[in-house]
């Protein structure tokens, strides 16, 4: 018989790579590698900088593009093509279904700030997020104008079958 632990283990989609503090210099950055060798994956990134520290962000790259970093002292531009990017602050949140199998990195980037900084970091892979379109919400302007559309088309069906009721009553 098959132990339950091991089913469980099998079944699970959720994989984390990383739960640990980074410690970044302060104008400096650290990564960690994410490989997709067998599937593509939903990536997830959190931090919390810890009291003390700087704010950094989040940014999730191709591996490749990791040399255009490297490359670039002193500015505080991400390399060209960044897949996601949080932003700045004490913490963040990053999300990206690769939809590509591959190498990528999940890069902690303090090359804003002035001083060192400490961020809790927690990445992980879920291999069993559904395919297809991720749910979004409207803006609050575009709420307001289907509200509106839809008021108007309403009151505008309710007016014409009023006045054709009353022609109607009338004859």
């Amino acid at each position: 018989m098959i132990p339950l632990s091991l089913i469980l283990l099998a079944v699970s989609t959720h994989v984390e790579l990383v739960n640990e503090v980074v410690r970044i210099p302060a104008g400096d950055w650290r990564y960690v590698e994410v490989g997709l060798k067998q599937r593509p994956a939903f990536v997830s990134a959190d931090y919390t900088v810890e009291p003390g520290s700087g704010e950094v962000r989040l940014a999730l790259v191709e591996r490749e593009r990791l040399e255009q970093l490297q490359s670039k002292l002193g500015g505080d531009a991400l390399p060209e093509g960044a897949l996601a990017i949080s932003a700045a602050g004490r913490s963040g949140r990053l999300r990206y279904r690769a939809r590509v199998r591959g190498e990528y990195a999940v890069v902690v980037d303090n090359r804003l700030g002035s001083r060192p900084a400490a961020a809790h970091l927690r990445v992980s892979l879920d291999f069993g997020a559904r395919p297809g379109p991720e749910v979004t919400s409207l803006s609050p302007a575009r709420q307001l104008t289907v509200i509106v559309i839809t008021f108007a088309v309403f009151f505008g069906i309710v007016s014409y079958s009023a006045r054709r009721l009353l022609q109607g009553i009338r004859r």
